[in-house]
């Protein structure tokens, strides 16, 4: 061997030796490997700054980490991807002074955004608070936000780099047969399709499997004090031609919940009349048809169209009628009423609203229209008004009556709609087309004359312009109310309602949209829009829809003094009925 080949032989060895190394160095950390990108956590820090902003609602410790973790890994990840970018199509790199100089200005930067935001948190917290009569937030929450924060985080980041290794081993193997750029290419969109598959398909499909499996079984039991009736005017009792065990759950807490003659004549001054209320459970009729009918022959049973009016409601998925919503009805027209419900799932709104809306609108109108259809056969100056009422998903199948029936030919008398979802096609129209001038949070559209909306306050202006007069529409909305005001585009685009001399009184003058991290914030706000105080988020107080109910009723000689006796009466009942619930709990 010569010494010009061992020369060579040794040159070789060590560029290969270098191109392990670089390999080696250049390997992207496993899933739990605790290595991040210096830029990724510049990305991971700044995200994490804008997710302390306040959005609808106020948020526990453990909310706002879940909030940060999750805003954090996506800065982290948007930053990981822009310097790859860059790199991939080789932009410019500062190098020397002017990477140093870059590198402490966004450090000073980041530092200064940080710690105004950690600053003022619990500042801007406790302004939402105060603003729904909340205790103030301490600042010794900090601790579980940090924790749940840096958990949640550590495990999305996990996941995030298990998808890179599957992305990278799969990239290799279609690397073999293509052009390098065209690989990557076709391999980014064949992994994302097959991520959106297992999540929209496989996952979900299990998901929902197993939510119908829980609340199902749920159903079979019985809310406090429910008692089957022993007279002919509710569904479960004598005659009526639905067992009491297939009212389910909610069913059968609706019919328990009647208020009583006494208590009615208690605010009328006498005369009262035995509230109906009529329902059908999910296992009373293997159909929607089939249920339809029960409900026709329940409401003939019990005498309903010999009444002042009717009020069809769509419920909630569970089969739920809200107490503070019904309940003012039997006191507005004195007893000489019905209610009737039917059950459509056993899934709480917010999984059926991305489960299988389409059976909520079908449920809603096969029973208007087979209720409908046998109302105009009797004579219009004595048959009874015809309403209808719907609550969260409830008010999805209200608006598919108003849209999928012809009012013109098949008329009705109203309808309530109170937190329609933001999938409501109806509402997001009529919002979108307000007259100018007025809020998102209150439109007013085609100056009133059919369709008006509601808040805290009566904001109906009942004596102002022309509003009907045969048919009235009411939407029940709080400023706060995340399933009302959540949307997809809160990714990308300001929303109405945040804009200025657009936000409505009860939505914090802090509250800021940011991209990308609003979106989440909402999406939080949908999912504890239900756990907020009474009259705030999706949780309407039996004043909200006395006002409203007054709106849609019309009744003659109705006062804001009666609506304010009624409302009184209403909630000292409910009350008395939740500190029963809390006695026999202890």
């Amino acid at each position: 061997m010569t010494v010009t080949e061992t020369t060579e032989t040794r040159r070789r060895k060590l560029l290969a030796a270098s191109d392990q190394r670089g390999r080696t160095e250049r390997r992207p950390p496993h899933a739990f490997e605790l290595t991040y990108n210096r830029w990724g956590l510049v990305g991971a820090l700044l995200f994490f700054s804008a997710s302390l902003v306040p959005s609808l609602l106020p948020r526990s410790g453990v909310v706002q980490g879940i909030i940060t973790g999750l805003t954090a890994v996506i800065g982290y990840g948007l930053a990981c991807s822009f310097v790859g970018i860059w790199h991939y199509v080789q932009g410019p790199v500062p190098h020397g002074k002017v990477r140093r100089w870059t590198l402490l200005s966004l450090t000073a930067t980041l530092a200064i955004v940080l710690g105004y935001a950690i600053w003022k948190y619990v500042g801007w917290q406790n302004q939402t608070r105060e603003l729904m009569g909340m205790e103030a937030m301490s600042p010794l929450v900090w601790p579980t936000i940090l924790l749940v924060g840096a958990v949640t985080f550590w495990l999305l980041l996990a996941a995030g780099r298990a998808f890179r290794t599957l992305f990278r081993w799969s990239g290799e193997k279609i690397n073999r047969w293509l052009p390098r750029r065209f690989a990557l290419t076709l391999n980014a969109i064949v992994m994302g399709l097959l991520i959106w598959g297992l999540l929209s398909g496989a996952i979900l499909d299990a998901f929902f499997w197993g939510a119908n499996a829980i609340f199902s079984t749920r159903d079979s039991g019985d809310k406090p004090f429910a008692t089957q009736p022993t007279d002919q005017y509710h569904s479960g009792g004598p005659g009526s031609v639905v067992a009491w065990d297939d009212l389910g759950r909610q069913g059968r807490d609706f019919i328990s919940r009647t208020p009583k003659v006494e208590d009615i004549n208690a605010v009328s001054g006498g005369g009262a009349m035995e509230p109906i209320r009529v329902y059908v459970g999910l296992k009373s009729g293997e159909t929607v048809q089939e249920r339809a009918d029960l409900l026709l022959e329940e409401l003939k049973r019990t005498g309903a169209f010999d009444r002042k009016a009717i009020i069809i409601g769509s419920t909630t998925g569970t089969g739920w009628l809200d107490p503070n919503a019904v309940d003012p009805i039997d006191y507005m027209f004195n007893g000489d009423n019905a209610i009737a419900g039917m059950q459509y799932s056993y899934l709480p709104s917010w999984i059926s609203l991305f489960a299988d809306s389409a059976i909520t609108k079908e449920t809603a109108v096969t029973m208007f229209t087979t209720i409908h259809d046998y109302w105009v056969t009797l004579p219009e100056d004595s048959r009874p008004k015809l309403y209808l009422f719907g609550l969260s998903l409830g008010s999805f199948g209200v608006e598919g009556v108003l849209t999928d029936v012809d009012i013109v030919n098949a008329p009705f008398d109203g309808a309530l709609m109170a937190g329609p979802p933001f999938l409501n096609p109806l509402h997001t129209q009529i919002t979108d087309d307000r007259d100018e001038g007025t809020p998102a949070w209150n439109p007013w559209y085609n100056e009133g004359r059919t369709v008006r909306f509601t808040a805290q306050d009566d904001l109906l202006k009942r004596d102002e312009g022309v509003w009907g007069p045969n048919t009235r529409l009411v939407y029940l909305q709080h400023g706060t109310d995340g399933v009302v005001w959540f949307s997809p585009t809160l990714l990308y685009r300001e929303p109405d309602w945040l804009k200025e001399g657009e936000r409505a009184p009860d939505v914090s003058d802090e509250m800021t949209w940011v991209p990308i991290v609003s979106f989440w914030q909402g999406a939080m706000d949908l999912a504890g829009a239900g756990g907020a105080p009474q009259g705030f988020g999706h949780e309407y107080a039996v004043h909200d829809y006395t006002d409203a109910w007054a709106g849609v009723f019309n009744i003659e000689g109705w006062t804001d003094a009666d609506s304010e006796a009624v409302a009184a009466a209403v909630q000292a009942e409910h009350d008395e009925f939740d500190a029963r619930i809390a006695a026999q709990d202890n």
